[in-house]
């Protein structure tokens, strides 16, 4: 799951990409991105989602990503079809008018069944070339709702909704909460992620459950669905309950 598209053969990447469609019109296309796979190549990679579907679609004249998710997380992806498409769902995300909510495991025990946190976000660069995000008095503003859904022992299943959309903002507002996401290699310390390792998780605990928009030509309200991977849903259910 780990390499990039260019060593798939396309028939691989067919089985990989084809069946996570979750929906397609002439203008968008919506994809339940797999963890793993980053969304496009760069970084080391050469290739990634929308070079994957390009080279699955040689005849698809225009494919562009709307926005971006981490590579580790799975779910909703939105790919535009038309320049036109691009432009309004730019907007939409612009605008705050997308409301994605995301599926996370935290560590511990989320004491509130609802949350809204409000800490801005400041982007730095490490000496590596690694994106880190910190809460920082002078970064940019950042809202996210969290919502309780289910209690574990020693983790809380939460439904996450980014008002504003600034990089790693769930993980890092988890984090700042004292509660980070299960599998985040990144902010997490190393022994919650031992924890959760020996417990059978094998990646980030983050997954883009639903989005929901303004079609780009119609205006017509429209939400769509990712499914919870199967190895997430599967790990929620062997863990033990509180």
């Amino acid at each position: 799951a780990e390499r990039d598209a260019e060593a798939l053969p396309l028939n691989l990447l067919r089985s990989r990409i084809e069946p996570r469609i979750l929906y397609e019109d002439d203008d968008i296309l919506v994809l339940n991105k797999p963890s793993g796979m980053a969304v496009h190549g760069g970084s080391g990679l050469s290739y990634g989602v929308i070079e994957a579907l390009r080279q699955l679609r040689p005849d698809g004249r225009y494919l562009e990503l709307v926005h971006r998710l981490d590579r580790e997380t799975s779910g909703c992806l939105l790919i535009a079809k038309r320049r036109s498409a691009l432009k309004s769902l730019h907007e939409q995300f612009r605008e705050d008018d997308v409301n994605k909510m995301y599926f996370a495991l935290l560590a511990g025990e989320w004491a509130k069944a609802r949350m809204l946190v409000d800490a801005p976000l400041k982007k730095n660069v490490l000496q590596s070339g690694e994106r880190m995000v910190r809460v920082s008095r002078d970064g940019k503003s950042a809202l996210t709702e969290f919502r309780r859904k289910a209690r574990y022992a020693g983790a809380t299943l939460v439904e996450a909704r980014p008002v504003t959309g600034r990089t790693h903002q769930i993980r890092v507002h988890a984090q700042h909460m004292g509660h980070p996401l299960a599998g985040d290699d990144r902010y997490a310390p190393e022994d919650t992620n031992r924890r959760f390792r020996q417990q059978g998780l094998k990646r980030l605990f983050l997954h883009a459950a639903s989005a929901a928009f303004r079609h780009p030509r119609t205006g017509e309200p429209l939400k769509v669905e990712a499914p919870l991977d199967v190895e997430l849903s599967v790990f929620l259910e062997s863990l033990p309950k509180p």
